[in-house]
Parts: C-alpha cells; sequence; structure tokens
C-alpha cells in the first residue's frame, strides 16, 4: 500500500513577521488560499489528494492560523503581496493560483498585480463580484461586533452555538416563498463556520478578522470588486467552482464572474454551500488536477498587457459558450459601472 503524501507545517519569517505554510508533493506548484477566518488547514484534503502530481502550498495569510497577528494592512493588495514573497522565498516563480471566498479575491488581485507569475487561476465561491454578501458578515462590520465575538471565550458558550446551530440545522424547510429563509438552509455549512468561530476566539484573531472583513465589506455588502479588472485574465487559464446553495456568497455570482471573464469555465457543484471543495474534496481534487492537466500555461506578453489596459472593460467580449440571458448580460455590464475596486 502506497503511503499518502504527508502535509507539513513549516513557518518563514518575512518582512520580521511569522508567515506560516502547509506544503506536500512534488512537481508544477499550485497555490490553495484560504478564506476570511480561515486557515490553510481548510484545504489538507485537497493537498493529501494533489500532492502526488503536484507541489501544493497553502499559506496561512498574516492574520490567520498560525501566521503573526500584527496591527498590519490586511487588505485584499497586501495580502497578495504576502503570497508573492513567500513564493519567492521559497523559490517558486509560475504556479496555478486557487483562491476560496476572500481567497478568491486575493488570487485574482495577484494576477493582477504579478500577472507574470501565474499560469492558471481557479476562483472558488470567490469574493469580489458583487455587493451581496451573508448578512452575518455585514452585521460583523458594526460597531461592537469584536466585543460579541469576545463572548465565544466564556465557558460553554461555544458548545451552547454548536447545540443552536445542530436545532436549526435540523428544523423542517419553511414552506414556499420562505424557504430562501429556512434556517437549515443557512446552516448547511454549519461545520466549518463552528471551526471558523472557535479559531475567532484570541483577542488578536478578533482584531485580525475585522481589519480584514472590514476592508472588504461594510453595512451595505461588498465593497471591492474585480469585475473591472477581469478581462485582465484573457490569456490564462480561469475555472469558476461554486455551490449552488452558497448562503455566503450567492451562486448568482458564480454565473457573473463566468459571464464577465471571457473564455472562463464553471463548474457547478449542485447542493453544495460555501465549501464545496470540502463538501466533494474527490470531485474537487479530480476536477483541478484535470484543468492543469488538460490547459496549458497562461502566458505574459508585456505588450499585450500594455493593450488591454488601454482597451479596458471594453475587451470584454462576453463570449461564453452558452449564450447569456439578457438579465446576465445586464447585470454584468450593470456590476461593471457600479462596482469598482480602487487597489
Amino acid at each position: 500500500m502506497i503511503a499518502k503524501p504527508r502535509v507539513r507545517l513549516r513557518y518563514r519569517t518575512i518582512h520580521g513577521y511569522r508567515r506560516a505554510y502547509r506544503i506536500a508533493g512534488s512537481g508544477p506548484v499550485v497555490v490553495l488560499i484560504h478564506g476570511i477566518g480561515d486557515n490553510s488547514s481548510t484545504w489538507e484534503p485537497i493537498m493529501t489528494r494533489l500532492a502526488s502530481k503536484y507541489t501544493v502550498i497553502a499559506p496561512d495569510m498574516l492574520g490567520h492560523g498560525f501566521s503573526d497577528k500584527p496591527r498590519a494592512d490586511y487588505s485584499v493588495a497586501a495580502f497578495a503581496n504576502g503570497v508573492r514573497d513567500l513564493l519567492w522565498v521559497l523559490g517558486h516563480e509560475r504556479v496555478t493560483v486557487v483562491g476560496h471566498s476572500l481567497g478568491g479575491g486575493v488570487a485574482m488581485q495577484f494576477c493582477y498585480q504579478y500577472p507574470s507569475m501565474v499560469s492558471r487561476l481557479v476562483l472558488v465561491s470567490t469574493g469580489g463580484v458583487t455587493r451581496e454578501v451573508s448578512p452575518a458578515l455585514r452585521v460583523a462590520t458594526l460597531p461592537g461586533a469584536s466585543q460579541a465575538l469576545a463572548l465565544l471565550r466564556l465557558p460553554g458558550a461555544m458548545s451552547a452555538v454548536d447545540s443552536a446551530t445542530r436545532a436549526l440545522a435540523a428544523s423542517p424547510t419553511l414552506p414556499g416563498p420562505f424557504e430562501s429563509l429556512s434556517p437549515s438552509r443557512h446552516l448547511l455549512d454549519r461545520t466549518d463556520l463552528l471551526r471558523i468561530l472557535r479559531d475567532l476566539s484570541p483577542r488578536d484573531a478578533r482584531a485580525a478578522f475585522g481589519r480584514t472583513l472590514r476592508s472588504v465589506v461594510d453595512w451595505r455588502g461588498q465593497h471591492v470588486s474585480m469585475l473591472d479588472r477581469s478581462y485582465l485574465t484573457a490569456n490564462i487559464p480561469v475555472l469558476i467552482a461554486w455551490g449552488t446553495d452558497d448562503t455566503v456568497i450567492p451562486y448568482r455570482h458564480a454565473e457573473i464572474a463566468h459571464a464577465a471573464i471571457s473564455g472562463s469555465v464553471l463548474e457547478t457543484f449542485d447542493g453544495a454551500g460555501h465549501f464545496p471543495f470540502r463538501d466533494e474534496p474527490n470531485r474537487f481534487a479530480e476536477l483541478l488536477d484535470d484543468f492543469v492537466s488538460t490547459t496549458l500555461p497562461g502566458t505574459f506578453d508585456p505588450w499585450a498587457w500594455r493593450t488591454m489596459l488601454i482597451n479596458g472593460a471594453d475587451a470584454i467580449g462576453l463570449d461564453t459558450p452558452e449564450p447569456l440571458s439578457l438579465e446576465t448580460r445586464t447585470e454584468v455590464y450593470e456590476a461593471l459601472a457600479i462596482e469598482r475596486s480602487a487597489t
């Protein structure tokens, strides 16, 4: 019996801060970037499945997991810089970059800032499409939210939350037009969300979470968009993966991103929530392996890049294998007109 490749937790100090990362395997490099409040351990089931063919690297972004949590810049651009720095320290210059949720926004920003380093891009339930986001995240940006999270440190608090959410998750689905409000539907990712909540108990973790969240979300929703620069992915293969029952970032965002990123491939995980790679790890790993194996790595031509920048969003042709509905086209153009990133 062949043993599975071992995932190792390692550390590097960069700019005076400890950066944690998990690494396994050998071969072409695949970088896995986690979402807000999460950490690299979320990818372990995928890493063990890919490590026989690839060098798989999953960093704990600054302020997350075992990485340091200083009072620092937690913007999407800063996270992209951190990924770049770690890869250069480890000696990797070209990678396939995979990002989940906030990590998807970081992956997209990484492509924008360091296009010569990107072979392929994979966006999983990614942030940065339009404003819509879970009401819980909007509330978490309000004054007093950090103090409320501090209550999780009280003895028995997490057990009480666990019991309450377990009961709500098992509750019947509401009828007819109220189905979308059913607690059970919003707690599909209960196990992963509780795992993230537990990690927010320490004060420095809560502070870093708050700074990170406010850099991309306010009470109105997401305020950072990747759509205005999506045309810059024209020369790299792009895969989008999303669960149909995602209540953190709606599945509709997958269709909008797919429409805005010309030539992208959309893979739908029916019945999955915000963590499709954890709901169906075997399928996700096979999908990622097939994507890397069957696509040629993207190219970076400075002159082509300059031309795209000059042409701007006019370069978006909304060319997808399937005909787009008028509604989708309208949503994309409205998002391009309204949603903007100042990075």
